[in-house]
């Protein structure tokens, strides 16, 4: 197969296989990357992410990932819901709603390598979706899928910003495609202004440790601190925010993937419900759901600050 029938099957493959847009790059480090990533550990907006310093080589330099590597396939996929939570509910971000994404396209980028493999012949590759240090919107912007918005977040300018982005590196060479050149967020702030932790430092600048969905998720603390008093909007598990109020997240359209269809009885939960949910019925409701990663002990944290804020 030359190099142009090698693409065209790559890219056929990402759509059986259910993904919504497909891009390549050429496996290369990512210099410019590199400094902003070590300024921003460096002002330490990571919090207390601390797997986020390391492997920095890694991050940057594919073929530390995969010997070889000569591609970066990135794919995104579509979570955005047709449902909504039920009104005055404790709110969780929508990507959450259904079944966790990374067994979901876990599944699905084996596949994509196996099927690689049996069309083309032997491929050395390995596929990522937040299971290794790989700088994803980095990738997806130099692979013409979209640029960085002032959110931090990937925008697509056909369907913005609801997309779980995975990543494939292999050492197969293909055709690359041109990189997203232009921001096109032009003199909106809607991000900046709504974000109500002031997390948005600067344009595509975020600070993670002021994140209300690093507070609800990634900070294990006991006590989320007082100075975020009144200031999480609700936010039980993660946060959309800055999303929601995206422009170009009006050309959204649901999403067509039967397993991020919501979990019985999640959108209809109450406050009263959850706080008054064991461990044990936590773990069934929530056994195949990204809502884990806060766990039982987290969720009531979340729950009795939305309740009672700076207190537990």
């Amino acid at each position: 197969m030359n190099l142009s029938t090698q693409t065209t099957f790559i890219k056929t493959l990402s759509r059986e296989l259910g993904f919504d847009y497909c891009g390549i790059a050429r496996a290369q480090r990512l210099d410019d990357d590199a400094r902003k990533l070590e300024q921003w550990l460096t002002k330490g907006y990571q919090g207390k992410m601390g797997y986020m310093e390391n492997h920095f080589d890694m991050r940057v330099d594919p073929t530390l990932l995969v010997p070889g590597a000569k591609s970066v396939v990135t794919l995104l996929l579509n979570y955005y819901p047709e449902e909504q939570q039920a009104e005055g509910a404790p709110k969780i971000a929508k990507y959450a709603y259904g079944t966790d994404y990374h067994l979901v396209i876990r599944e699905k980028m084996n596949e994509f390598l196996y099927r690689i493999r049996e069309k083309i012949g032997q491929v050395e590759g390995r596929g990522f979706v937040d299971s290794a240090p790989v700088l994803e919107r980095s990738w997806a912007v130099r692979s013409g899928l979209g640029w960085v918005g002032k959110n931090g977040n990937l925008i697509h300018k056909q369907t913005g910003s609801f997309f779980f982005i995975a990543t494939l590196i292999i050492d197969l060479e293909l055709e690359y495609d041109d990189p997203f050149a232009k921001d096109y967020c032009g003199s909106c702030t809607r991000c900046l202004d709504a974000c109500p932790t002031g997390a948005i430092v600067d344009p595509t600048l975020i600070d993670g440790s002021r994140c209300i969905s690093y507070l609800t998720i990634e900070l294990k603390d006991e006590l989320i601190a007082p100075e975020f008093r009144d200031k999480m909007e609700g936010w039980m598990f993660g946060c959309d925010i800055c999303q929601d109020v995206c422009p170009w997240n009006r050309f959204a359209r649901p999403h067509q993937q039967d397993a991020f269809a919501p979990i019985p009885l999640l959108l209809n939960l109450g406050t009263a419900e959850w706080e008054a949910m064991d461990e044990q019925f936590f773990r069934t409701l929530l056994k195949n759901s990204p809502m884990k990663r806060s766990k039982w002990k987290g969720i009531q944290r979340n729950i009795r600050f939305l309740e009672n804020p700076g207190k537990i």
